[in-house]
């Protein structure tokens, strides 16, 4: 057997950033993922979850959600106040335009996909029309007190559900008014002080609004008369978010433990149309908070702050048992972060933010010392920013 050197490296610490949001595209396939540095990853899911996309994060942005809409077209928003449209082609942010409200909690596109709305710090939800080029601000709906946190449009388009602190407003896009508002209670007495922070809502086209919320409860409204019609305690701590099926018939909800669980609508008898919404087994994929889940048509996909995105396969919706069908968990990136040229002896590191640039130095050891082999490392380092 011929001679050879070996140095492990045991410099090298990766650490994935956490995944703050993220939005998947059932006409493509694909999900948008931002992460707390800045970054967008888009991954194919119909070939093998492939990582094809990468946008360099930004120290500066502070992504809150994310967005696709019809024609492949990804939008975001962000502390920073802006609204960004992404270039997919050159990976980087093709336009940013300023909402004038603050930082941005939320952004949602209409159910044909010719606005989008963005809840701001001011208290204000702002409408942009998109345009093939860009967006144009629109108008501005009745400003509130407190900060709208969460956003979901009508399956119409004609109304609005903004979720905020200790209530949940509904909008009429075509006057621009308050139509409902709704309460959400607090924690028992004990906790009367403590504010009720509404992190998501959806609505589902039969004219229900669903919430998440801080104190771990998953409600059902009524649109038209504001009423409270379901609640489930769901967790014991908040549930940060929401995400449902096309077929209304299941939704995904993360909680801030690091678990998932999914509601589904099932008959009460068979043969008998009168169905309930039904908790399933949680599931705990993530060490940590859940920050966004989504719904696609075979699976539940979650990200949490441990950098971890995991797609669970819905069982009942899959025909066949194959290796497509198992659990995905994405850890590690799909692509090479060490780069060695073995001539130069260089080793090259690739950070979220930085460059790291090694040489290997020499040894007269020979290697059968474990103690002395244990410990060499490189002689020089040299920090490309």
């Amino acid at each position: 057997m011929g001679e050879f050197t070996v140095h492990r490296v045991r410099f090298f610490d990766y650490v994935p950033s956490g995944v703050r949001c993220m939005s998947y595209s059932e006409q493509s396939g694909r999900l948008a993922v931002a992460r707390n540095d800045g970054s967008v990853e888009v991954y194919n899911f119909p070939a093998n979850y492939y990582q094809e996309k990468i946008i360099p994060g930004d120290e500066k942005r502070s992504t809150e959600s994310i967005c696709w809409v019809p024609g492949d077209r990804l939008f975001s928003a962000g502390l920073n106040g802006d609204i960004m449209e992404y270039d997919l082609e050159r990976l980087c942010v093709k336009y940013s335009v300023n909402a004038f409200g603050g930082p941005l909690w939320n952004i949602a596109p209409s159910p044909c996909g010719s606005q989008l709305a963005v809840g701001c710090e001011d208290g204000s939800v702002k409408l942009f029309t998109i345009t093939p080029e860009n967006i144009v601000f629109e108008k501005s709906l009745d400003r509130q007190k407190e900060r709208i946190l969460c956003l979901a449009w009508h399956p119409s388009g004609s109304h609005i559900v903004a979720g905020s602190i200790n209530t949940i407003k509904v909008f009429s896009v075509s006057s621009g008014g308050e139509r409902r508002l709704l309460q959400v209670l607090r924690m028992p007495l004990v906790s009367r002080k403590r504010k009720c922070i509404v992190w998501g809502v959806a609505v589902l086209s039969c004219g229900e609004i669903v919430s998440v919320d801080s104190n771990g409860k998953l409600q059902f409204w009524n649109l038209e008369t504001g009423t409270l019609i379901r609640s489930y305690t769901a967790a014991t701590s908040d549930i940060l978010c929401i995400a449902v099926s096309q077929e209304e018939d299941s939704l995904v909800v993360g909680t801030a433990q690091g678990s998932i669980l999914q509601f589904q609508q099932l008959a009460l008898q068979a043969g008998k149309e009168e169905k309930q919404w039904v908790s399933t087994k949680p599931f705990q994929h993530h060490s940590r908070d859940v920050r966004a889940v989504a719904h696609s048509s075979t699976s539940l996909i979650s990200g949490g702050l441990d950098g971890n995105i995991v797609a669970r396969p819905l069982l009942e919706r899959i025909q066949v048992k194959s290796y497509e069908a198992a659990l995905r968990k994405i850890t590690f990136p799909h692509r090479h972060l060490v780069s060695c040229a073995q001539a130069s002896r260089l080793l090259l590191f690739q950070f979220p933010d930085h460059l790291e640039l090694w040489r290997l130095g020499q040894t007269d050891q020979s290697g059968l010392d474990k103690l002395i082999a244990r410990r060499q490392r490189c002689d020089k380092k040299y920090t490309v920013s």
